[in-house]
């Protein structure tokens, strides 16, 4: 029988906020809310003391505005949040070279094999989040555990500045009495479906044979089977392709179709300009669009050739605009230009196209 995975998640504390805080330290101890004000805003992070008013990511600015008065609002800087990620990554990568980024802030960690620490899992946790504090003064928390959503779960145990491990043999006594709402994937709408069943917690779920879970939800519902069980199978992945890159804004106020050109063109030079740090070549233009009653469309057109210039790009995606056929008064509050269909630059063939020059300026 093989020996249990050491997965190590390690998330960063209140990051872009923590960032601000350690570069101005006339916010250190404030309510800071990292967000653009006005009333399409959404909040992209907010300190710990921010948090006490119950501020939280991705709630409209408006609100944490109202939840807290005396909140101070930063403007995120994503270039330098990139440069402190950087130095993060490369901390990791002392220790294993199977990281996989989830995002700027967090990462999972493979140190099964790992001859760092002695190969104890605990401690690499430990050196890391030192190493992290050293280099950038800024802190992270850990969860240590055989697979990825456990060691997800565990890592917001202990948060600030903590780390918490769920040893194999105590995976069932950890699940048990944890709130669904803790299984990735449950949110509010399936929360209300779980309680109308009399599910609260991981260990109530874990009552619900595998037969019943996808006569109600399908796959999602041996995914739940699974996770009640602790059983996740997925492998730590570094260097995972990429497979689509986007941008996308809200309007200051909603706009009828047409209304928005210009911003099409910014958002297709801003993905342009994302693609340059990758070697894979993509293939399909997505314009994508949010009505003023939240509803979501897509647009998608795949040319002969891949777009070889941000001109191209942003042609298509205006021609995609002028595709939807929704009423001509509907207006509009988001719009997004992104390339999806991503593939290495030799399986690529351009038909008698082969040797135009890529253009990423």
């Amino acid at each position: 029988m093989s020996q249990p995975r050491k997965i190590i998640h390690v998330d960063m504390d209140a990051f872009y906020a923590s960032v601000e805080q350690r570069d101005d330290p006339g916010l250190r101890g404030k309510p800071v809310v990292v967000a653009w004000k006005g009333a399409r805003s959404v909040v992209c992070a907010a300190s710990y003391e921010a948090r006490k008013f119950g501020i939280r990511s991705a709630m409209p600015a408006l609100r944490a505005e109202r939840l807290c008065p005396d909140a101070i609002f930063v403007p995120p800087d994503f270039s330098r949040y990139k440069a402190v990620s950087r130095q993060i990554r490369a901390i990791f990568l002392q220790h294993t070279p199977l990281v996989e980024p989830l995002s700027l802030d967090e990462a999972y960690l493979d140190v099964t094999a790992s001859p760092s620490c002695g190969g104890i899992a605990t401690e690499i946790a430990r050196r890391i989040r030192t190493q992290i504090r050293e280099t950038t003064g800024l802190t992270a928390s850990a969860g240590i555990a055989p697979n990825k959503f456990l060691a997800k779960v565990a890592s917001d145990w202990r948060k600030p500045d903590g780390q918490f491990v769920v040893p194999p043999a105590k995976v069932e006594q950890f699940l048990t009495p944890l709130p669904v709402q803790r299984v990735p994937g449950v949110g509010k709408v399936m929360q209300g479906r779980l309680a109308a069943l009399g599910i609260a917690t991981v260990g109530d779920l874990r009552g619900l044979p595998l037969e019943q879970l996808q006569a109600l939800f399908g796959s999602f519902g041996a995914s739940l089977y699974r996770r009640a069980r602790g059983i996740d199978e997925r492998p730590v992945e570094p260097n995972q392709p990429v497979q689509s890159i986007s941008s996308e804004d809200t309007f200051a106020e909603d706009l009828p179709l047409g209304g928005f050109d210009e911003l099409i063109t910014q958002l297709a030079e801003r993905t342009w300009r994302a693609t340059g740090r990758t070697e894979r070549i993509g293939h399909t233009v997505v314009l994508k669009l949010k009505t003023a009653q939240f509803r979501i469309l897509t647009r998608s057109f795949t040319p002969d050739t891949p777009p070889a210039s941000v001109e191209e790009l942003r042609d298509i995606a205006l021609a995609l605009c002028r595709r939807v056929q929704l009423p001509a008064d509907t207006l509009y509050r988001l719009v997004g230009v992104g390339l999806s269909g991503f593939r290495d630059r030799e399986e690529v063939v351009r038909q008698g196209d082969l040797f135009r020059p890529q253009h990423r300026e």
